[in-house]
């Protein structure tokens, strides 16, 4: 359960201020978080995107269901095989940690662009 360590880590680092790297590194191949709040912000979850980004509203929550349908099974997949997890289970852990992390790698209302 490599990725779920890896997710559980990120955010743990994060809530203590460590950054968020480690969550972003794990997405940078499907377009990292901007790539992947571009996606969900295309399928009509822009209502989620922007209360993670918010700096006063609470985050609103995503299902794994609506993680899938914006992403796409192929963009899925290939977390899945880094990560030798089933593909149900990275929709499952995205949908659980993706709000926290974009909030917390947005703590001004946006995304901070990262260089390399």
């Amino acid at each position: 359960m490599g990725f779920l360590d890896s997710l559980q880590s990120a955010l743990q680092g994060e809530q203590q201020g460590g950054g968020s790297s480690l969550l972003a590194d794990a997405l940078t191949g499907v377009g990292g978080y901007q790539g992947v709040l571009a996606m969900l912000q295309k399928s009509g979850l822009g209502d989620r995107v922007e209360s993670w980004l918010s700096t006063n509203a609470a985050n609103l929550p995503i299902a794994p269901d609506e993680i899938k349908a914006a992403l796409g099974d192929q963009r899925l997949q290939q977390l899945a095989g880094q990560f030798g997890i089933p593909l149900d289970q990275v929709a499952a852990a995205l949908a659980q940690h993706l709000p926290a992390a974009v909030d917390q790698a947005s703590p001004d209302g946006a995304l901070a662009t990262r260089s390399g």
